[in-house]
């Protein structure tokens, strides 16, 4: 399984952003997909994520109203719709996949299998 995200780039406070995560392999709606981001000198932090599909996306505070995390299973991808971006947002962000994780785990990093390369949001004020 192989998962490459896009999307990332600089913009200013207020503006809004897409990212997509396609994914290659043994995925489907069996699969858990999720994002996490990771900002200069802090921990990787889960961001966003659907258990499987047909499940409600679960978010972080500090996104929740904010950001929608949507799937195509056809295209086998995940977006992260990010809207009113702030400078606290500015981070690498990461896909994430497994087709084991339960769903108390869906928050942690440590629980994930499959990840793709990181795309770099950068939010100027």
């Amino acid at each position: 399984v192989q998962l490459q995200a896009s999307g990332g780039g600089l913009v200013q406070a207020g503006d809004s952003l897409r990212l997509s995560c396609t994914t290659s392999g043994r995925t489907g709606s069996a699969y858990t997909m999720t994002w996490f981001r990771q900002a200069p000198g802090k921990d990787r932090e889960f961001v966003g994520g659907i258990f499987r599909t047909g499940y409600t996306p679960s978010y972080a505070d500090s996104v929740k109203g904010r950001f929608t995390v949507s799937r195509d299973n056809t295209r086998k991808t995940i977006y992260l719709q990010m809207t009113d971006l702030r400078p606290e947002d500015t981070a690498v962000y990461y896909c994430a996949a497994s087709s084991t994780i339960i769903l108390s785990r869906l928050r942690s990093a440590s629980a994930y299998n499959y990840w793709g390369q990181g795309t770099e949001v950068t939010v100027s004020s």
